[in-house]
């Protein structure tokens, strides 16, 4: 499944870049988050728990920074197991650049489900896929404009 976006965050770039690495600010905006761990060196470890229709799971998983370019781009390379429920990963390139107003951002991610998961069908997933990349990053703008 593919979804792609962007949002214009009135703030400048590097302190759009800067918050994009930081797991405090992650934590706070990723649905369902329960917490969050790491580094953008390192990696970050992540519990989340959430509901897909009928079926209810606590994933728990890792998530890598790939083809990092400072002030401008990197990859989001991630993989999280909800037992039964079964599987999420995937990866999304996420972008930054001034534009009029602050920074864009934009993303397009590539994810795969596995399990009960993938029994509920493509739509059902990707309208709750959409939901996600689209709360995540409306959370993401409050947080570095200061408005959440």
């Amino acid at each position: 499944m593919d979804l792609e976006g962007s949002f214009v965050i009135a703030a400048d770039r590097q302190t759009v870049w800067a918050k994009l690495n930081d797991a405090e600010t992650l934590r706070a905006c990723i649905p369902g988050c329960e917490e969050l761990s790491g580094s953008p060196e390192e990696g970050f470890e992540a519990t989340v728990k959430q509901r897909v229709g009928p079926v209810s799971a606590t994933f728990k998983g890792a998530v890598t920074l790939t083809n990092v370019v400072p002030g401008e781009s990197y990859t989001i390379v991630g993989e999280g197991k909800g037992g039964v429920a079964g599987f999420a990963k995937g990866s999304a390139d996420v972008g930054l650049k001034d534009v009029e107003g602050g920074t864009e951002l934009t993303y397009k991610v590539d994810a795969q489900v596995g399990g009960k998961l993938a029994q509920l069908g493509s739509r059902i997933i990707g309208g709750f896929a959409r939901k996600m990349a689209d709360k995540f990053f409306e959370n993401f703008q409050g947080q570095v404009e200061g408005t959440s």
